[in-house]
């Protein structure tokens, strides 16, 4: 019995220290240097991804100091944002090389 129990307490240690993250990724298009959508709205205190694709010909960096995170996604390409669990609230993000029009909101609640 000792031995059954053993791997199945170390798969719920495991799986208790992954943190969940939503199930569907959040697709974002940069296009024209614009965040479409620009308003991002995603569950307070769970982790997320955003499926960002950039449809421009050139790098944008993904930048936020409120969510901490920078990401690079080279033109026509895609990359993934991952955004760690948020407490309610707005968090803004831009892009770093397109500042004046890259601009958008994380809305956590």
């Amino acid at each position: 019995m000792k031995k059954t129990i053993f791997p199945l307490l170390l798969l719920a240690a495991l799986a208790a220290s992954v943190p969940a993250l939503a199930a569907d990724p959040i697709k974002v298009t940069l296009q024209n240097h614009k965040f479409t959508p620009s308003e991002i709205h995603v569950k307070a205190n769970t982790p997320s991804v955003i499926a960002l694709t950039n449809k421009d010909a050139t790098a944008e960096e993904f930048d936020s100091t409120a969510l901490k995170v920078e990401k690079v996604v080279a033109g026509n390409s895609s990359g993934n944002v991952r955004i760690r669990a948020l407490a309610p609230g707005r968090y803004p993000f831009m892009g770093e090389y397109h500042a004046d029009t890259a601009k958008g909101v994380v809305v956590a609640e």
